[in-house]
């Protein structure tokens, strides 16, 4: 488990800076900016229903906040209350502010959660501050969704249906604050990002689905065509080709992080 100077992992494929893989807690803390996103991954059977659901290793997601001399801070969003909401001076459920520091070992210690850190490329603005600021003035202390509510305003985020953040989930907070930032367009509505999407674009995970669907339609066609035979031989060859290639050719040929993830 994460514990102050024990590593965390850091993942930066596209968008993000490479970055050594492993820091101590210490470090990444010293090192992370505001915007930088903040992953973990946790052992219990919601943080497993999530990562199933969504198809992603993680399970929640937050952002570093680091403006001026100010420690650095994790904006968030969760069920519990154990630390102080730094902007409120109070303990409550929903979106908050805490000390990094003390929320990551938190995470570690209490939950029993992994720490993935992945640091933005560009350095943010005093406009890009101040957005945030304003948009932790307007949430911190919104409300987490019930298990219902979440699945309904996740699964419309999927039809790219847009939803009232009158309560608001993890990755949809990282996003309407990157909206604000100018670091994300407004065609995809908040609900539509799940932790997976400030992890995903890997091209392990994407050839994982496309083995999927090519056992899947080998699959359907069995049934319902009655594929037989050469047909269904190719098809077959095919899924394998893409196994391999999924489990190999992925690792050597394609640039990815999933062996960030997978090595730890």
């Amino acid at each position: 488990r994460l514990r102050p100077g024990q590593p965390t992992s850091k993942c930066s494929p596209g968008y993000f800076t490479s970055m050594p893989e492993v820091l101590s807690l210490d470090d990444a803390a010293a090192t992370t900016r505001t915007g930088d996103i903040w992953l973990f991954r946790g052992r219990k059977s919601a943080d497993k229903v999530i990562r199933l659901v969504t198809n992603s290793p993680v399970n929640h997601v937050a952002m570093a906040v680091a403006i001026g001399n100010l420690p650095p801070l994790l904006w968030h969003t969760e069920l519990g209350m154990s630390l102080p909401d730094v902007w409120t001076g109070t303990r409550h459920r929903g979106a908050q502010l805490h000390r990094l520091e003390d929320a990551v070992v938190t995470w570690a210690d209490r939950y029993g959660q992994r720490a993935w850190m992945r640091q933005i490329s560009i350095e943010a603005t005093p406009a890009m501050e101040d957005a945030v600021l304003r948009v932790i003035n307007e949430f911190s202390g919104r409300s987490f969704p019930r298990s219902t509510a979440l699945a309904r305003q996740w699964m419309l985020g999927r039809i790219r249906r847009d939803v009232p953040l009158e309560d608001i989930y993890c990755a949809e907070l990282v996003a309407v604050t990157y909206e604000r930032m100018g670091l994300l367009n407004s065609n995809r509505p908040p609900n539509w990002f799940d932790p997976g999407r400030f992890w995903s674009g890997d091209p392990k995970e994407v050839w994982s689905g496309i083995t999927w669907l090519i056992y899947a339609a080998l699959l359907h066609q069995r049934i319902t065509v009655g594929w037989r035979g050469r047909q269904a031989a190719i098809m077959a060859i095919i899924g394998f080709g893409a196994i391999l290639f999924t489990f190999f050719g992925v690792y050597f040929l394609l640039k990815g992080h999933h062996g960030d993830f997978t090595r730890l």
